[in-house]
């Protein structure tokens, strides 16, 4: 902590300190063997030793708790603690006195004394103090300006300021990934590293989606005890570990059939953690708003809403297209059916679909078979809009597994 302090002399003292939670003793125990030349005096000082574990001597952590030796790190999204206290050195009365505290970010002063009225007056040897609390939600250099205002009994008006410097680091590294579904869904990565030096418990990792969603968090256990974290029940998180947490989002009813709505949303939601170090100091993040890339789906979107997984070689198969006008404008629809090396479509080509508004959709069954045996893509559909003359081609709209019916698999 940086202090610059005033070169006049006052009649008050100001002092300031971080408070913080101890933390637990820790010693090297010092072993030997019995037939070693010290015999049992190391077992015999570590079992006297008041430190230490009755019963556990030879292990690092004791029981003793050991007061903070220096200011410590201070973490994004911790609650930063200070004592604060003014005592009068002199020995006369002092009277009208004002103590502030300020802290001062990169972007903002905040004022964090509990009072702004002045006190009468202070007698000597006596003392003011207060304990101010700020939760830290910016990263960078942080300066605690406290001043001191005050009047001697002569009537002399004095003032002076201190001020105590210090860093806030980033506690987590959160990266996230999107993964936009063949329908409306999305599947939210969130990659979450402990980048301090000490261990964390994650008492919290959830996402709050956007009005327009809502979220699924894939973190428990299939089969397992209710509400049982695919971490196990102990939630710690080493220093340097990363953990990948997963979620799916789906679209609100009265948002889903808005095609062109949907399409055009990037904000996804936001993370809330939580977590506690130590002994049990509490930290929480809330990132920004999360955005992934919208999805293409141009002025027509064609999604399957049902394809069986396996089909026997020439054989006719049904599926179940859905065709969404996703433009603003209404469509007077074509559709042709192409044919491919593989991929028969059954059925006259050219129909016409009709006139399809703005947002709306159409479910359209299709017959095809395929003369190929193995993985096969489904591809040669065209739609075309007759008021604009504008095609829209669809390949690899998706994949089927193709099986010879014969029971000596040889076709």
């Amino acid at each position: 902590m940086d202090v610059s302090q005033a070169k006049q002399e006052h009649l008050l003292a100001l002092k300031v300190m971080r408070l913080t939670k101890p933390t637990l003793f820790t010693n090297l125990p010092v072993t030997c063997e019995d037939r070693d030349l010290p015999g049992d005096l190391f077992d015999q000082l570590m079992r006297e030793d008041p430190s230490t574990i009755k019963g556990a001597e030879a292990l690092m952590l004791g029981e003793m708790l050991t007061l903070p030796q220096n200011f410590g790190n201070i973490f994004l999204g911790e609650t930063f603690s200070s004592y604060i206290s003014v005592h009068n050195d002199s020995n006369q009365v002092v009277k009208d006195i004002l103590v502030k505290a300020d802290l001062q970010t990169s972007s903002q002063r905040l004022n964090l004394s509990a009072s702004n009225s002045a006190v009468a007056e202070l007698k000597p040897e006596s003392c003011i103090d207060d304990v101010i609390h700020h939760e830290v939600k910016e990263i960078g250099t942080h300066i605690l300006v406290c001043a001191v205002s005050y009047t001697t009994q002569y009537g002399e008006k004095l003032y002076f300021r201190k001020f105590f410097k210090f860093q806030v680091l980033k506690p987590l590294d959160v990266k996230t990934k999107f993964y936009n579904a063949e329908t409306d869904e999305v599947f939210l990565e969130a990659q979450i590293q402990n980048i301090t030096t000490s261990p964390m418990f994650m008492e919290k990792v959830s996402l709050e989606p956007s009005m327009m969603y809502n979220v699924t968090e894939l973190n428990t256990v299939e089969g397992g005890d209710e509400g049982e974290s695919t971490f196990g029940k102990m939630s710690y998180l080493q220093p340097m570990d990363t953990r990948q947490y997963l979620y799916c989002l789906k679209p609100k009813p009265e948002y889903a059939e808005k095609a062109g709505v949907i399409k055009g949303v990037t904000v996804i939601g936001k993370l809330d953690i939580v977590w506690k170090t130590n002994l049990g100091e509490r930290g929480r993040l809330q990132t920004s708003q999360l955005q992934r890339m919208a999805p293409g789906y141009g002025d027509i979107r064609l999604s399957l809403e049902m394809i069986p997984d396996t089909v026997n070689l020439e054989e006719p198969f049904d599926i179940i297209c859905k065709i969404t006008n996703c433009s603003e404008r209404t469509m007077d629809l074509v559709l042709e059916m192409i044919n491919t090396r593989s991929i028969h479509w059954c059925g006259v080509s050219g129909r016409q679909l009709g006139k399809l508004s703005p947002g709306a959709f159409l479910s359209l069954p299709l017959i095809l078979l395929s003369s190929v045996q193995g993985l096969q893509s489904i591809s040669g559909l065209r739609l075309t809009d007759t008021f604009l003359k504008r095609t829209y081609e669809y390949d690899d709209i998706a994949q089927v597994c193709v099986v010879c019916p014969y029971t000596n698999n040889e076709c």
